[in-house]
């Protein structure tokens, strides 16, 4: 029996490649974006008593209110926005299934969306498994930022969305409040979509703003903003998260959310509803991270890698001009195999496999990961 795949040029992605090779070869994984360590006991806990408590019916399609409620007054905190909790927020399944979900709600045969390179893997598959078209736009290296006046230049009457993502993955790039005045500039009095990944909400280092655009109302009301529970409380297994959009355009998200998924793990949603009532478990999680990225960026020191500046999410860049020419996803394959460390090739992130000769390093880790990885890596 034969199929046409949809997907004609995609092949075994890099992460299950990189990952394969690591295990074959007993490397310290540094380069898919999970922790190694424990997440909070109190979340676990309150997973278990909301199944004791026989909440373990399906919830309601758009989520579990009190968890909405919850995000809806966090949001007021954090951003001083307010959003309806019962119209305008919705628990998916993971921020990639609300990404996806939200192509699928807007998107048409011959649409494009603006997606910048080097970018989430699922980003372009899930655009063109819609029939639209990703223009694709490299951010500017070393430093990945946008240029805005390409992003002015590929806008046309078939540009139906931008998708941003901040804290970027990546490079740990973040936007400022100057890319939030070109972003408004560039879609005023047009009918182009902001779908905004922001999983990495509250990962960012360095005293920086997350420029959310929750924080925008004028941006909010044409956004679909998309976070995920798992890279906030280092549970991604538990493949949770929520979509933020204004009520118009929510109806039109759930039409296709109800017969895609209908409803997410009841448990966990009733355990996060309370979880969320206590700020400090998410208003500390940038600094503890960042404790982290410094502490591999000290370990990295005496080594040849040169690092790239992070201001956010798991992940830091490092260029290897000192070590070697060859290609980085050659590299990254032979620091597997002969070093022991396996980090992601950042050519895998571009369509056409650019190729800065960047790798990527995930520093979610346990201090002791981090420092045995790093002492391999001065032998390099």
């Amino acid at each position: 029996m034969k199929l046409i795949s949809k997907l004609p040029t995609v092949g075994t992605s890099v992460f299950t490649t990189m990952s394969a090779l690591a295990l074959e070869h007993k490397a310290i994984n540094l380069g898919q974006g999970f922790p190694d360590f424990p997440m909070s006991e109190t979340l676990i806990d309150q997973v278990c008593q909301a199944m004791r408590e026989q909440h373990n019916q399906y919830a309601p399609m758009a989520g579990w209110l009190p968890l909405r409620e919850a995000i809806a007054d966090k949001i007021a905190y954090l951003y001083q926005t307010h959003v309806d909790p019962v119209t305008d927020i919705t628990i998916t399944p993971g921020g990639t299934y609300a990404l996806y979900n939200t192509f699928t709600t807007i998107l048409q045969p011959g649409d494009e969306v603006i997606v910048f390179e080097p970018a989430y893997d699922s980003y372009i598959p899930g655009i063109e498994l819609n029939g639209a078209k990703a223009i694709r736009i490299p951010l500017v290296h070393p430093q990945y930022h946008i240029d805005w006046q390409r992003v002015k230049e590929s806008c046309t009457a078939k540009t139906r969305a931008i998708l941003i993502n901040t804290p970027h993955n990546p490079s740990g790039a973040v936007l400022s409040e100057q890319d939030i005045a070109s972003l408004r500039d560039l879609v005023e009095g047009t009918d182009i979509i902001i779908i905004s990944d922001e999983v990495y909400e509250h990962l960012i280092f360095d005293g920086r703003t997350h420029c959310s655009m929750l924080r925008y109302p004028d941006l909010l009301a044409r956004s679909f903003v998309c976070f995920s529970f798992g890279k906030v409380y280092n549970c991604t297994g538990w493949k949770l998260g929520y979509v933020v959009a204004p009520s118009s355009l929510m109806t039109a998200f759930r039409k296709i959310h109800q017969f895609n998924c209908f409803s997410c793990h009841t448990p966990m949603q009733v355990a996060l509803a309370s979880f969320l009532q206590h700020r400090d478990a998410y208003l500390t999680l940038g600094s503890s991270m960042q404790e982290r990225r410094d502490a591999f960026i000290a370990l990295m020191k005496p080594t040849r890698f040169d690092l790239l500046p992070s201001y956010g999410s798991y992940f830091i860049l490092a260029t290897y001009d000192r070590i070697t020419q060859e290609g980085d996803k050659e590299f990254a394959m032979r620091l597997t195999r002969e070093a022991g460390v396996t980090p992601i090739p950042v050519s895998a992130f571009y369509t056409d496999g650019t190729d800065h000769k960047v790798l990527r390093f995930c520093f979610a880790k346990k201090h002791e990961t981090l420092a045995a990885a790093a002492t391999r890596l001065q032998a390099v």
